[in-house]
C-alpha cells in the first residue's frame, strides 16, 4: 500500500505529464543551488517548470498515462522541464546550458506521448522555433503573392511607359 505523499506525488507528475506539450529529462549532478536557480528562470521565462523528480514516481506516472520506454533514462539523479507550450524552445535553452556550464546531461524526452532518446532531444534544440517556423510559412505564402502583383502591376506600369515615350516621339518631331 502507497504512502499518501507518494501517491499525491505521481497524480501532481499525472496532471502535469498531461499538460504538457512535451517533457525534457536531465542529469543535474555537478549543479550548485545557483546555476539551478539560473536555469530554472531560464525556462520559466520559455513557459516551462524545471524541478526534481523521483525516478520511480515518475515512471509510475507517465505508465498511468500511457507513456512506454522510459525506463532507461530514468537512472541516476533526474530533473524534468515540464513545458506548456514549445518544447524546442526549452531544448535550446537546456542545450546552451550545457554550453555554458558543461556540467548537465539530457537524458531523454517526452513529446506528444511519445519517449525519445538524448540524441532525439538534442536535435529538437536544433529546430527553429515556433515563431520562426510560423514566419517561414507566412513568408512562403506572402513571396508568390508579392510576385503576381509587382507582374500585374507592371503591365499598367510599362503601359504608361510606352504612352510616354509616345508623346515625347510626337513632341519631338
Amino acid at each position: 500500500m502507497p504512502r499518501p505523499e507518494k501517491t499525491a506525488e505521481i497524480e501532481q507528475l499525472e496532471t502535469k505529464l498531461r499538460a504538457a506539450g512535451g517533457v525534457i529529462l536531465t542529469d543535474f549532478r555537478g549543479l550548485t543551488v545557483g546555476e539551478i536557480t539560473t536555469l530554472r528562470g531560464k525556462l520559466r521565462a520559455a513557459g516551462a517548470e524545471y524541478r526534481v523528480v523521483k525516478n520511480t514516481l515518475f515512471a509510475l506516472a507517465a505508465k498511468s498515462i500511457g507513456v512506454e520506454g522510459l525506463e532507461p533514462y530514468l537512472t541516476g539523479p533526474t530533473a524534468a522541464a515540464f513545458v506548456r507550450h514549445d518544447p524546442a524552445a526549452a531544448a535550446k535553452i537546456i542545450q546552451e546550458f550545457i554550453r555554458q556550464t558543461r556540467k548537465l546531461a539530457i537524458k531523454g524526452s517526452v513529446i506528444s506521448g511519445q519517449a525519445y532518446n538524448e540524441a532525439r532531444t538534442k536535435a529538437l534544440a536544433d529546430l527553429p522555433s515556433r515563431q520562426e517556423l510560423t514566419a517561414r510559412v507566412v513568408g512562403g505564402i506572402a513571396a508568390p503573392l508579392t510576385g503576381l502583383v509587382a507582374t500585374l502591376s507592371a503591365l499598367p506600369r510599362n503601359l504608361v511607359y510606352a504612352l510616354e515615350q509616345v508623346r515625347q516621339q510626337r513632341s519631338a518631331a
